[in-house]
């Protein structure tokens, strides 16, 4: 029996229930027809139903954004209490620890919608857990949401001793939300301390020191766990060029796998510098050297000087678009990169290549890769097709929840 139903109630569009029915739980400005009288706080939480008034789902209103509401819910029977949210906590965490079996010490634990917490990203790190909050309804809810975060966890032993803030994106501006990034203050207050923002960890047995408050995304990429565990076990007697290194994970991977040598370039000097020192940290600088230096510009002297000084080549670049409207541009990049060291490699050679942008999606990847080879007049053959690591679901009704595309081929 469904419960009297207490909440603001917004009527959507024929096409807008559609896409609701069909399992996504964004409903756009655009797209909601008839809204309720009064004024409605925003990130409460309101009622979506159709120009008929079926019930279609519960959600946080975001006035400010063009994504009007974000799903939370399509039952009509939950109460959205502490209860109904340690339940989705402790499914998000039963679920890492089935997926990533002992691999918990640094993983994704909510994976925003795919884990039915919109705009929430929590990632582990030992002792510490660092999040990114960009919808204003979580904005709203987060005390509750961190006090049973450490709880969840505390039941299996896990004692988290800080939560660090990395509300940076500009995101939450369209949510009427300020940017920033800290210690969560209630957290640190209730524990009486502050702890270091490096912390150690160790990922597919090598380890790493991750900066919380200055690394890229949440301290460290998670996604490519095992990727960098496949590039570990085709690496042995190879001579490799990690691309866009950042940290060295993947040099890392290749060094500890077996390579005879492993040459890690990055245009930053400050990443260089730490993957040298992760290096050092792991005992593998025999056979490992840094080059600070653009890739695109590296990878064009090493074809106009000739020979194939690496059998292995890995390409792992920033994001190149975070737009549908620079899609285009993007491919040129990522062809452009793919080109060159196809050109560069051997027959027989190895090649591991990867986007992390959602809007270049897998078709378009795929097809890059196709001209890209045509082009430098060699031909793929398909070692393994992966995606990002299962702490980080893809939610099939959800396709922003997928982005990674890694790709390892031998050029022949």
């Amino acid at each position: 029996m469904k419960q009297e139903r207490s909440f603001p109630k917004y009527i959507i569009t024929k096409k807008g229930a559609r896409w609701v029915e069909g399992g996504h739980p964004w409903i756009y400005e655009a797209e909601v027809t008839g809204v309720p009288e009064g004024q409605v706080e925003n990130g409460t939480l309101v009622d979506a139903v159709t120009e008929g008034g079926k019930y279609l789902g519960t959600g946080f209103l975001s006035q400010n954004s063009k994504i009007r509401i974000r799903l939370v819910s399509e039952n009509a029977n939950d109460r959205f209490d502490e209860s109904f949210w340690r339940r989705r906590i402790e499914y998000a965490w039963n679920y890492r620890k089935q997926v990533m079996q002992d691999d918990v010490s640094c993983c994704r634990i909510i994976h925003g919608e795919a884990d039915f917490f919109p705009g929430l990203t929590v990632d582990r790190y030992n002792d510490i857990l660092v999040t990114e909050v960009l919808s204003v309804g979580m904005e709203k809810i987060k005390d509750m949401i961190y006090r049973l975060l450490k709880e969840v966890l505390l039941m299996d032993g896990v004692v988290i001793n800080g939560i660090f803030e990395r509300n940076e994106a500009t995101i939450r501006s369209l949510e009427g939300l300020p940017q920033g990034k800290g210690w969560y203050v209630k957290t640190v207050e209730e524990d009486g301390n502050v702890p270091d923002t490096v912390t150690t960890i160790c990922e597919n047995g090598i380890y790493y020191d991750v900066d919380v408050e200055n690394g890229q995304k949440t301290g460290f990429f998670l996604d490519q766990k095992y990727n960098r565990k496949a590039v570990a076990r085709l690496s042995k007697g190879l001579r490799v060029l990690d691309c866009f290194t950042h940290t060295g994970s993947f040099a890392l991977n290749a060094a500890k796998g077996g390579a005879e040598h492993v040459t890690a370039v990055d245009i930053s000097a400050q990443a260089t510098e730490m993957a040298e020192k992760n290096a050092e940290k792991n005992g593998l600088s025999d056979r490992m050297d840094f080059l600070t230096t653009d890739v695109f510009d590296l990878l064009t002297e090493l074809e106009a000087k000739g020979g194939a000084p690496y059998d292995f080549i890995i390409l792992d670049p920033p994001a190149f678009t975070k737009s549908r409207k620079t899609v285009k541009n993007a491919e040129r990049g990522y062809k452009d990169i793919n080109y060159r060291a196809l050109r560069l490699l051997p027959r027989g050679g190895y090649l591991a290549t990867a986007s992390c942008s959602h809007f270049m999606e897998d078709d378009l990847f795929v097809k890059m890769l196709h001209s890209a080879a045509a082009d430098a007049g060699k031909s793929l053959r398909q070692i393994e097709a992966r995606q990002q690591s299962p702490d980080h679901p893809i939610l099939w009704n959800v396709p922003e929840t997928g982005y990674l595309k890694f790709y390892i081929f031998q050029v022949v």
